[in-house]
């Protein structure tokens, strides 16, 4: 590997590291913005021009706060949790196709960090890392209301692990590549995997509300019986990790629900763009698509949160257990039926 291509990665790693804790701060903003349109209020208001300035309010607040620990005897432990939770939530993004290439002083870019012919299990197996975060960080604390939310957020990720896994295998009966620049490219224009693949698209969707405990699978950060949860003896900046992170896992997971079933940066009419007016404008122009599905996902996951009341904790593993895995079952022998039908 050139130098040239070295200093050319190493720049887009700092600017996709950059982008995915913009998104997640200002997830923040957008969540309470949300919260308040569908309660009827008006939200945070006061830093800054529509209280544009309050994410960095609540970060700096989160840096100036005093630093508690309780008394554990691990205390390294304790420091590692909110660090691997939000190594794993960055890490992921590595493998993500941000967009087609771009033509800059006559070297090609190609806007991913890394692409391996098995994009998806490094996805799958950085998921599975992420778990220990929690885990760790409930234990450790010497807490045994963080403890059972440390629990319950392990055991739920684990479950629908599984039927996020299978939900995939469909997909790639089809696509038959594990990249997913690969995946990306064959939904070019509009035909996207969401046309073949609604079961799957939707079984994948409610496992990353599960994966990223969000409303209505938020059972591991329950305020009526877990007080705060797995994090409840955090504060300060490690409080702020495990915050930070629940929002940067919201977003890389919207970024792969948008790439494996709504075409990535593909978009109707792409082609006579990259004709008419450039390669290069073809490619910002399905940059800001792709960003565009993005937040239209985060949106989603926002209302849902403020809809949709909290299930109970035999609900959530009947639902992902008895009904989500036999379901991705049927949806992986019905794809191969097709596909031996059409082919």
């Amino acid at each position: 590997m050139d130098s040239a291509l070295i200093i050319e990665k190493s720049i887009f790693i700092v600017v996709i590291f950059a982008v995915t804790m913009l998104m997640a701060m200002y997830s923040t903003w957008a969540e309470r913005k949300v919260a308040a349109f569908l309660q009827d209020r008006v939200g945070p208001n006061r830093a800054g021009w529509g209280g544009l300035l309050q994410p960095l309010a609540d970060g700096l607040k989160l840096f100036a706060k005093e630093e508690f620990e309780p008394n554990t005897p691990n205390k390294f432990l304790f420091f590692v949790g909110p660090g691997v939770a939000m190594a794993t939530a960055l890490i992921t993004s590595a493998v993500i196709p941000w967009g087609d290439k771009l033509e800059i002083f006559g070297r090609t870019v190609i806007l991913q960090a890394t692409d391996i012919d098995v994009s998806l299990l490094y996805i799958f197996g950085v998921i599975s890392v992420g778990v220990y975060g929690i885990m760790i960080g409930g234990w450790a604390s010497n807490n045994k209301f963080s403890l059972m939310g440390a629990v319950r957020a392990a055991s739920q990720m684990v479950s629908y692990e599984v039927a996020m896994g299978l939900s995939i295998i469909a997909l790639l009966m089809m696509s038959g590549s594990l990249s997913l620049r690969a995946i990306t490219e064959q939904q070019h224009g509009m035909d996207w995997n969401v046309f073949y693949q609604p079961v799957g698209f939707l079984i994948f969707l409610i496992c990353a509300f599960a994966e990223t405990n969000r409303t209505p699978f938020d059972l591991a950060e329950c305020e009526s019986e877990l007080i705060g949860g797995y994090h409840t003896e955090y504060s300060s900046m490690k409080m702020g990790f495990y915050l930070f992170a629940e929002y940067a896992n919201m977003f890389i997971s919207s970024t792969i629900l948008a790439v494996l079933y709504f075409g990535g940066y593909n978009y109707p009419g792409m082609d006579w763009v990259g004709i008419h007016w450039g390669t290069n404008i073809a490619t910002l122009i399905g940059i800001a698509v792709l960003f565009v599905k993005i937040c239209a996902f985060i949106f989603f996951y926002m209302w849902v949160r403020w809809t949709i009341p909290r299930f109970r904790y035999d609900q959530l593993m009947n639902l992902g257990w008895k009904i989500l895995i036999p379901l991705s079952i049927i949806n992986i022998m019905i794809t191969g039926i097709c596909i031996l039908a059409f082919k």
